[in-house]
């Protein structure tokens, strides 16, 4: 749920030319992104679906301009060729901004202005970083998905839902236990906490049922954010309604004395929370400023879980578009690994082409410039931080697949700045390609949109993922380390090393790993910037995740639950006069 490029400036979104003309003082005034998005042409939905051949029978509305698509349109397409799968991913975000959406929106579009049948696949925005630091999740500028406004609030509910069903699985585990606990939960060992889509740093560690003994039996838990829960995981990567219950129901939730699983389906939870997210299961479509096709869909963070929209949305737009642009969260340490070494290995995908999205500004800060400098040319600088995104390019064409870069381009950029990416990239076999869809919306990617569908149709990529099943989990975590990281080493302690070996004995060892690890740097250092080596990466706590398929390795301080920042966002948001929206980005 990366941040919008909304700090990006562009000569084109000018609102009010200048002041103080007097005292020669010139200050630019450029629209916001949700100005921008207010003044959209929006077509209803059914037209929207028709592009892709969805009869408007099988769009379930919400309002005019978003729908979910139904099972049984879904199920109907299934023996359709698939199309080909385009991924967009990034160097790591730096508070300069890269924009990733952005560019995944602007791809779309470009696509489909050079003739190409294309669709989007995002992921749903979490209000955690709506209300925090990070902004909204429907792109910027002129390259956006829209409705902006309910995409970044409610939307469908799909985020209420998975709350709420997860919330109901905690709520029946306690409710045995009071009742008797007839499967003798240890109740020192119940590992479902529970979740609420909000930053909340008061809620990471808490006792329950104090008061008495109506209340139950006190023990330690906690909360997390809904986009780490288990169940997020268990939607975005279930194939229709049967594999999402079979899933729910292979949730370990406790632990008896002897260390014997209790499942959600011991609970007796799998068939209501089924129910709880039945609509949510059901992809949402709405459509970009340009008025193609956009799926949206489900949203796990990068840092603490899978990162991608759901496998339904993405083999479901496979199935009916000739091109599908998908992204996955962070940086390619993050988002891309997890793409590619869960969610292709799960659903059966393979993409035919990368982009890795960088900016001049970006590549400046990890070349050492302070936030404050950036709009100076610093060529120096640029060349210095370009090892960040030449790790990133390492590491993806590591999994077979050809790889193009996307830069998104601010007006601050020079010619010679940009010109010294497209050499170090060319250095290193690939190409980079200078984007300006934000001002521009899809007139500024058809370069992109050219190269990327040559690439995609020339089928030249060979993808694997990093590892096989049948390598150690604590082999799977160090291969990541030490291939995409760069890690020398990782530190697990006995207690970890037991529990991984455990699971192993239990049947769990075929999971791929899922590495919970701060997005800002490729250590467990948020600070260190660039491409650094010989670090270490500690591994703090490892949780299975039975239902979803895959091992979360929690590193360094990385936390579940996100805190608000010092000004969190929601302080400058409010409805004006008109009862308009104003602040949220």
């Amino acid at each position: 749920m990366e941040k919008s490029q909304s700090s990006n400036l562009a000569p084109l979104k000018l609102r009010a030319s200048q002041t103080n003309q007097s005292k020669g003082i010139f200050k630019m005034s450029y629209k916001s992104d949700i100005e921008i998005a207010r003044e959209a042409q929006k077509r209803p939905i059914q037209e929207i679906g028709s592009k892709l051949g969805i009869p408007s029978e099988h769009l379930l509305p919400y309002g005019h301009d978003k729908a979910k698509v139904s099972q049984d349109f879904i199920n109907s397409v299934q023996k359709n060729d698939d199309g080909k799968l385009i991924l967009v991913t990034a160097i790591n975000p730096t508070p300069a901004g890269e924009g990733k959406t952005t560019t995944t929106v602007g791809l779309g579009d470009g696509l489909n202005r050079i003739g190409k049948k294309a669709a989007i696949c995002i992921r749903e925005a979490s209000l955690g970083p709506c209300f925090g630091m990070k902004g909204g999740a429907a792109g910027g500028g002129y390259a956006q998905v829209v409705p902006m406004e309910e995409m970044n609030l409610h939307f469908t509910g799909d985020f209420h839902a998975i709350t709420s069903a997860h919330n109901l699985l905690a709520a029946m585990i306690d409710n045995h236990i009071y009742w008797g606990n007839a499967l003798e939960i240890d109740e020192r060992r119940v590992a479902w906490r529970r979740v609420m889509d909000m930053n909340d740093r008061a809620l990471r560690d808490i006792v329950t049922s104090l008061g008495g003994v109506s209340n139950g039996f006190p023990r330690q838990t906690g909360f997390d954010i809904t986009v780490a829960s288990e169940v997020m995981a268990i939607l975005c990567l279930a194939t229709d309604l049967d594999d999402l219950q079979k899933r729910l129901g292979d949730i370990i939730v406790a632990y008896r004395r002897d260390k014997t699983p209790i499942y959600c389906r011991d609970i007796k939870a799998d068939g209501a929370m089924t129910v709880l997210l039945k609509d949510a299961m059901q992809p949402n479509l709405v459509q970009t400023l340009e008025n193609n096709p956009a799926f949206v869909h489900g949203g796990p963070f990068a840092n603490i879980a899978h990162g991608c929209n759901s496998v339904m949305a993405t083999t479901t737009a496979l199935k009916i578009a000739d091109y599908v642009v998908t992204e996955a969260g962070f940086g390619a340490d993050l988002g891309a690994e997890k793409f590619m070494n869960i969610k292709c290995r799960k659903a059966g995908l393979a993409p035919s082409v990368v982009v890795v999205v960088a900016t001049i500004r970006a590549m400046k800060m990890n070349g050492g410039v302070a936030k404050s400098d950036l709009g100076d040319e610093n060529v120096d600088a640029v060349i210095q931080g370009c090892p960040n995104l030449g790790r990133h390019i390492e590491n993806v064409k590591s999994f077979g697949v050809p790889v193009v870069v996307a830069i998104n381009h601010f007006v601050t950029d020079t010619d010679a700045e940009v010109k010294a990416v497209q050499d170090y990239v060319s250095d290193m076999g690939s190409e980079a390609i200078l984007c300006k869809h934000w001002e521009k919306g899809s007139e500024g990617t058809v370069d992109l949109a050219e190269r990327v569908a040559e690439i995609a149709d020339s089928e030249i990529g060979n993808f694997a993922p990093l590892y096989n099943d049948e390598m150690s989990l604590l082999g799977k975590i160090e291969t990541i380390a030490k291939r995409i990281y760069r890690a020398d080493e990782v530190l697990a302690d006995a207690k970890i090393r037991n529990q991984l070996k455990e699971w192993e004995t239990a049947g769990y060892g075929n999971l791929p790993v899922c590495m919970a690890k701060t997005q800002y740097s490729f250590t467990t250092d948020p600070n260190r910037r660039g491409a650094p080596t010989g670090h270490s990466v500690p591994v703090r706590e490892v949780r299975l995740s039975a239902g979803a398929g895959f091992i979360v390795v929690i590193c360094g301080e990385i936390m579940t639950m996100p805190g608000l920042p010092s000004k969190p966002a929601s302080e400058n948001i409010m409805l004006n006069e008109t009862g308009q929206i104003e602040g949220l980005f």
